[in-house]
């Protein structure tokens, strides 16, 4: 769902501000600090990129299609127009 890199780069930014105390502990934080991030990421309503770009696309087609339903609908509503009016003479 997320990009492990982002993800990657966000958890050594927090590993780095850390105290050199705590950067020695190495591994055992890096990974702990993904935990908590993958958790905290995990709680949150998103969609993931490609999910979003496969709904843009479907999006785009349903307005191309709308918009050629529309003007078909135009079209004959102006091949009605003329007969609706010779027979109210």
């Amino acid at each position: 769902m997320f990009d492990p890199k982002k993800l990657e780069q966000v958890a050594k930014q927090i590993q780095d501000a850390m105290p050199q105390p705590v950067k020695e502990l190495g591994n055992d934080v890096e990974q702990k600090v993904r935990q908590v991030i993958q958790a905290q990421l995990g709680k949150l309503d998103v969609v993931s990129r490609e999910e979003f770009d496969v709904q843009t696309q479907v999006l785009l087609r349903t307005r191309q299609k709308l918009s050629a339903l529309e003007q078909k609908l135009d079209e004959l509503e102006s091949r009605m127009a003329p007969k609706a009016d010779t027979e109210q003479e």
